[in-house]
């Protein structure tokens, strides 16, 4: 049996409303040496149904009691025979020369683990005027990985020796979601990581989507990986008080704030971009103008936790 260049890993639960198009949108790519591994994650809608109704070849098909989507993903990598594998959710669409695109970048650019696109941006079946632009350098998605996700996770394409030196997907709660930014933090330690600055990909916004239903553990989440990305630029082997409040400010988790000294904070941060620019130096104005942009967020953020705190001490008085 012939190995394909590129195993798609589609993980499913209750999509329904969407699937067809997914599945669609991956067998009707231009670049066709690829296997479709549909990891149903115990479904009790139409799913499997509307699965059943393709006879594609290329797709492979697993049912499985629900584990959620990290458990699937791995399934459906531990599977795979690809040397990339590419990810594709069941309610976003691969537009059809996203994978020829992706597959011609990484076979061009050995260092990089792992390239993501650009997306246009759906809400339900409407297009919009939004999109997910991020940076496509890897200096600059080094640094954004500081604070965030820089990825739209169904758009990206990975090396398969990605996955043998950092692991797969975390299974741990207290780390994802979202698991695709805790994974980033690690493959970005050890490869390049890249953007194709072109629209290759739709993402759909859907009313019971993860992002929307788990928005609070999902950012508590970012914080805590967000410090340790902060603490491992900075040299320190674990995220002190500092990093964590940088984190914090810099996603407006103001919860997750804790006795803040912006003298501190602001020599911290300077700290990290300083490391960066080392590390890129032939991108150093970049770097510096990003810095002046996040370090302007976190500023404006740390403002409205003090006007907050205020407020709440005002009110508790007046109590």
């Amino acid at each position: 049996m012939n190995v394909p260049l590129i195993s798609v890993i589609l993980p499913v639960y209750n999509g329904e409303l969407y699937l067809k198009e997914a599945i669609h949108s991956i067998l009707s790519q231009t670049w066709t040496d690829t296997e479709l591994l549909i990891i149903n994650d115990g479904s009790t809608d139409e799913t499997a149904s509307i699965i059943s109704t393709f006879t594609d070849p290329r797709i492979r098909y697993f049912e499985q009691e629900n584990r959620g989507l990290s458990e699937a993903l791995n399934r459906g990598i531990v599977a795979s025979r690809g040397k990339y594998i590419a990810r594709q959710d069941s309610d976003d669409i691969s537009l059809p020369c996203r994978l020829a695109s992706q597959v011609a970048f990484l076979e061009s650019s050995p260092t990089c683990g792992i390239v993501g696109t650009w997306s246009e941006i759906w809400r339900e079946r409407q297009k919009t005027k939004k999109a997910h632009q991020h940076p496509g350098k890897n200096s600059l998605l080094q640094y954004e990985l500081l604070f965030n996700n820089p990825f739209v996770h169904s758009s990206v394409l990975i090396r398969r020796e990605v996955f043998d030196l950092v692991g797969l997907y975390s299974t741990d709660s207290s780390r994802q979601p979202p698991e695709d930014y805790e994974l980033w933090s690690r493959v970005a330690k050890r490869f390049d990581v890249a953007n194709i600055s072109e629209y290759l990909h739709i993402y759909r916004e859907t009313k019971h989507s993860i992002s929307r239903e788990k928005w609070g553990k999902i950012m508590d989440v970012v914080v805590t990986i967000s410090a340790e990305n902060l603490a491992h630029a900075a040299g320190f082997s674990s995220p002190d008080l500092h990093c964590t409040n940088i984190a914090a400010l810099a996603n407006a988790v103001f919860d997750r704030i804790w006795n803040p000294d912006i003298a501190i904070m602001r020599k911290r941060f300077q700290d990290v971009t300083d490391a960066l620019i080392q590390a890129f130096p032939a991108d150093r104005e970049l770097l510096k103008k990003r810095s002046n942009l996040r370090m302007r967020i976190i500023t404006q953020n740390y403002i409205r936790y003090r006007l907050k705190k205020f407020m709440r001490g005002t009110a508790s008085k007046k109590g």
